[in-house]
C-alpha cells in the first residue's frame, strides 16, 4: 500500500513538473508571437514613414521585457526546486537563451522604428525602400520558421534557419551598397539614407538573433553546438537527423 502511494506521489510531482516546462516552452512561444507582430508593424512604420505605428511599436517593447522577466524567473524556479538534467535541462537553458534573443529582437524592431519616425520628419524619397522590404521580409520569415522550429521540435527546419543567415548577411551587404550609391548619386537626401542604413543594420542584427535561436533548438534536440560549424557541416547533420516529436 505504501509503495503503491509512493508511486502515484512520483507521478504526481512528475506531471507537475512536465506541466511546468509546458508552460515555460508556451510562454516562450507567446512572447515569440508578440515579437513577431512588432517586427511586422516596425517594417510597416518605416515603409510608410508612420510616425504612429512606429509610437506604437515602441511603446509595446514594454510588454516584451516584462515577458523576459517572468519567463527568467520561471527558468530559474524550475532550475532551483527540480535540478533538471539532460533534456529538461537542454529545455530550461534553450528557453532562457532564447529569450533573451527574443527580447533583443524586440530591441532592434524598436530601433527601426524609431528611424521610421525621424523618416515621417524628412521630405519624401524612395532610396531604400525596395532594399528595406526585401531584408524585412527575409527576416520576418526566418523569424517565423525559427519560431515554428522551437515549438515542433523541428531539427531540420532549425538548420535551414542557420544556413539561410549567410543569404541575409550577403543581402545585407549589397542593400548597404546600393544605398551608398544612391547617397553620392543623390546628395541632398544624405540623412534619409543614413536612417534607412540605420534601420537594415536592425534587420540584419534580427536575423542575427533568430539563427541564435534556431541554434538553441539543434542543440535542445540534438545536444549538438552549430554554433561554428561549417556550412557542409550543417548540411550533413540535417541529412543524419529526422524530425523529433514534441517534448
Amino acid at each position: 500500500m505504501q509503495g503503491d502511494q509512493h508511486s502515484q506521489y512520483r507521478q504526481h510531482i512528475s506531471g507537475q513538473f512536465n506541466a511546468e516546462l509546458d508552460a515555460m516552452k508556451n510562454h516562450l512561444l507567446e512572447m515569440g508571437g508578440l515579437v513577431e507582430q512588432q517586427l511586422s508593424r516596425a517594417i510597416t512604420s518605416i515603409l510608410q514613414r508612420d510616425s504612429g505605428e512606429a509610437e506604437a511599436v515602441i511603446a509595446a517593447d514594454r510588454e516584451i521585457n516584462t515577458m523576459e522577466l517572468q519567463i527568467d524567473e520561471e527558468c530559474l524556479r524550475i532550475l532551483a526546486r527540480r535540478q533538471p538534467a539532460a533534456s529538461d535541462l537542454r529545455l530550461v537553458l534553450a528557453v532562457a537563451k532564447s529569450t533573451t534573443d527574443l527580447e533583443r529582437i524586440g530591441d532592434e524592431a524598436s530601433k527601426v522604428a524609431r528611424q521610421a519616425i525621424h523618416l515621417s520628419e524628412l521630405p519624401p524619397s524612395a532610396s531604400g525602400v525596395n532594399e528595406i522590404r526585401q531584408l524585412g521580409s527575409h527576416v520576418g520569415a526566418m523569424l517565423r520558421d525559427t519560431l515554428d522550429s522551437f515549438a515542433r521540435l523541428d531539427v531540420g527546419r532549425a538548420i535551414d534557419v542557420v544556413l539561410d543567415d549567410n543569404r541575409v548577411d550577403e543581402e545585407y551587404d549589397a542593400a548597404m551598397a546600393s544605398l551608398e550609391t544612391y547617397m553620392r548619386q543623390d546628395p541632398a537626401h544624405i540623412r534619409s539614407v543614413l536612417f534607412e542604413m540605420w534601420a537594415l543594420r536592425g534587420l540584419e542584427r534580427i536575423g542575427d538573433h533568430a539563427t541564435n535561436i534556431a541554434e538553441h533548438v539543434v542543440y535542445l534536440v540534438e545536444g549538438v553546438d552549430v554554433r561554428h560549424m561549417r556550412m557542409d557541416e550543417l548540411r550533413a547533420l540535417k541529412a543524419s537527423v529526422s524530425v523529433r516529436p514534441g517534448l
